[in-house]
Formats: C-alpha cells, sequence, structure tokens
C-alpha cells in the first residue's frame, strides 16, 4: 500500500473526494470495441499476473474499504445504475472488469481513481476480488415491476443463459458475470451500453445477441435476471 493511500485511509478518505475528482478527467482511453482488430478479453500483462496470484479474502477486506462508500459494507452495491452488486461475483469477472477499467478499455471515470496503480496495487486486486466472491449474495437488490417476466424468461433462455447459465449463475472460466439477483437498473443500462456501443470493453458475441433487443425487451429480461436465486457461492 503506497504512502498516498495510507494517508487517505488514515484521514477517513477525506482525501479520496480529491483524488477522484483530479483523475476523473485523466482516465486512460485504451481501444475497445470501435477499433478495428479488436480482441474481448485479450490478456494484458497486469490482467494476466492478477489473475495467476492467489487471493487473500482478509487483506481483500482492509482493500475493500477504499471501495465501500459506493458499493456499501456488505458489497450489495445502490438500486440506481451507478453502482453494481458485487457479492458473490466471479473473481475472474472482478479482476477483468477493474484492469479494463484501470487501462481505459471500460470507460468509468468515478470508479478509475480507486483503482489505479497508486491506490491497489495486483495483490490487493487478487485479495479483493478473493474476498468480493467469498461474500454471501443479498437478494435485497433492486427489482423491476415483475409483468413481463413471463416474456424475459423466454428471451434469457433463448439468448443470454447459454453463456450465463440457466439459473444467471455466470462462468467464471469464461468470464461471464453473476447476473442472478444484480440490481435491475444496472442489468437495463449495461446492457442498453453493450447494445449502442457505450460499453467499449463487452464481447462482439453479446452486441450480436441485444442489438436486436428494444428497450422494452431488455427491461423484460433485466427484470427477469434479477429475480433470479442466487447460487449458494459462485464459483470462484
Amino acid at each position: 500500500m503506497t504512502p498516498k493511500t495510507l494517508l487517505c485511509l488514515l484521514l477517513g478518505f477525506a482525501a479520496l473526494p480529491t483524488l477522484a475528482a483530479n483523475d476523473a478527467n485523466t482516465a486512460p482511453h485504451a481501444p475497445g470495441i470501435e477499433s478495428k482488430g479488436y480482441v474481448w478479453n485479450q490478456k494484458d500483462k497486469d490482467e494476466t499476473e492478477a489473475l495467476s496470484r492467489t487471493g487473500d479474502p482478509v487483506k481483500g477486506k482492509a482493500a475493500y474499504r477504499v471501495c465501500l462508500g459506493c458499493h456499501k459494507d456488505n458489497a450489495a452495491g445502490q438500486p440506481d445504475a451507478d453502482f453494481p452488486q458485487l457479492a458473490g461475483q466471479h473473481k475472474t469477472v472482478l479482476i477483468k472488469q477493474i484492469i479494463d477499467t484501470r487501462t481505459g478499455r471500460r470507460d468509468n471515470p468515478k470508479m478509475h481513481p480507486f483503482v489505479a496503480g497508486e491506490v491497489l496495487n495486483l495483490q490487493e486486486i487478487a485479495d479483493l476480488a478473493a474476498y468480493l466472491n467469498s461474500l454471501p449474495i443479498p437478494t435485497t437488490n433492486a427489482k423491476g415491476d415483475g409483468k413481463h417476466t413471463d416474456r424475459g424468461k423466454i428471451i434469457y433462455d433463448k439468448d443470454c443463459a447459454q453463456c450465463h447459465g440457466d439459473h444467471g449463475e455466470g462462468n467464471a472460466s469464461g468470464f461471464y458475470p453473476l447476473v442472478a439477483s444484480q440490481h435491475y437498473g444496472y442489468l437495463l443500462y449495461e446492457t442498453q451500453q453493450i447494445r449502442d456501443g457505450g460499453r467499449r470493453n463487452a464481447n462482439p458475441k453479446m452486441v450480436n445477441i441485444v442489438k436486436k433487443y428494444s428497450d422494452t425487451d431488455l427491461g423484460y429480461v433485466a427484470d427477469y435476471m434479477s429475480r433470479l436465486a442466487p447460487p449458494a457461492r459462485a464459483n470462484p
């Protein structure tokens, strides 16, 4: 942990908002899906290194202190579209998304300052992923109105289950996230972003699948996913 990070912790994170404000306009921008020759989940040195390390959940809990202001103390996130539930998520997914944000393949200026190299090193990222994966998955997540989950299930079974699992459990080895019991607003926003090109680290396979769906249909499937019961423990 760097002296700058330690100072932020000792000051009760008073310095972190300033750090975020200063870095929000300087987040890196790496080529993404808009670029010719883009390859989804093409490994880079940092991602490979973080994935190779054994995470320590106890140390990960300490590393999580820079995240709890937005994602809350039980990693349940918030019901809006900005802060997803992280508890129980696959370690591979967490590491990939952190590294993609850090390198600029995924645009998230709010999150970038908190995962930059001066705040979290690669071992701390592995520890953080291990801690989050170990947490029980809350079922108090925000859901839609529940009026069209039958249509949502049809869409999910047809086009989503092959990657995200029959029950929304995801696939750790495939880097496909757990979507069961995720916040409705986040699921809807991210699928819209993937469809419309705003999620630059998106899997082209998923882009091709969701581009045929309207906002209304994406809302139905997001509501369905938000209501899926989480597995007892997500796969590592």
